[in-house]
């Protein structure tokens, strides 16, 4: 290769990096929510592990399976004031027949937006929803137990509106599927972890559902961004479902959502 096609081909590859950036620019733009409305939400069901037992699962799920979620919701905008009685609207998409790309491990930030359009690009070939929808979120079943079983963490696009949950299938896994749905959701409007990923503890203040608490231990439920209950320094555990979690004012002012302070 001369001199003029190398020239040539980092001048491509330079302006290829730029146009995936101004992309992941401008979906971040344009996907700003103010809750002037409904968010709507879509779930959609794909059998992870190919197992027939999981799609006998899928194939019974129905939209009441995820009410939680929209309860969950409708409990917190209450305590920050939010003029909408339902903020967020959930329905069950039919189920998705094909994987969606696989997470690159340790990726660079071309490698992560690369995927990321990637993502969108499957997301759009694979909606089989029908209706107005906002955001999207793919539940990846496995049966529990399996090899194959949460083999990757969960993750939310904001650009895009696009959550990937990896979920357990059986009635008995609902509520904390729900609850890790409701968190990568919340991703796409925008909030951020607030816990330590090296140790997956609750970060102080703002991953506390309870800052101020005297004593500050134990804790008796967890800020959704923060992920887990902190009983005691360095013992942290799971909640089971959304009725032990809430929404911090951190987590708030990320979302639009924090105009007064909340209550209780």
């Amino acid at each position: 290769m001369n001199r003029t096609l190398l020239l040539r081909a980092i001048q491509f590859l330079l302006l290829l990096i730029l146009l995936l950036l101004l992309a992941n620019i401008w979906f971040s733009r344009i996907n700003e929510f103010w809750w002037q409305r409904p968010v709507q939400v879509a779930i959609y069901p794909i059998n992870a592990d190919g197992a027939a037992l999981t799609e006998a699962f899928i194939g019974q799920l129905r939209s009441e399976h995820f009410s939680d979620i929209e309860q969950f919701f409708s409990r917190e905008a209450e305590r920050y004031r939010l003029p909408l009685q339902k903020p967020v609207q959930v329905a069950l998409a039919p189920q998705v027949r094909a994987s969606p790309p696989q997470v690159p491990d340790d990726a660079s930030i071309l490698d992560a937006i690369w995927w990321s359009l990637k993502m969108r690009l499957w997301v759009w070939r694979q909606d089989t929803y029908s209706g107005e929808v906002d955001a999207r979120i793919f539940m990846n079943f496995h049966l529990p137990g399996s090899p194959d079983a949460l083999p990757r963490h969960s993750l939310g696009l904001q650009r895009g509106k696009i959550g990937l949950v990896n979920g357990l299938a059986g009635v008995d896994h609902l509520g904390r599927n729900n609850l890790v749905a409701a968190h990568e959701f919340l991703h796409t409007l925008g909030a951020s972890d607030k816990y330590d990923p090296a140790t997956n503890q609750p970060l102080w203040p703002d991953g506390f559902a309870d800052p101020t608490k005297t004593p500050l231990y134990p804790q008796t439920r967890a800020e959704i961004m923060g992920g887990r209950v902190l009983v005691s320094p360095g013992w942290a555990m799971l909640p089971p479902g959304l009725n032990h979690v809430v929404i911090g004012s951190a987590t708030a002012i990320e979302i639009n959502w924090l105009a007064v302070p909340p209550e209780g």
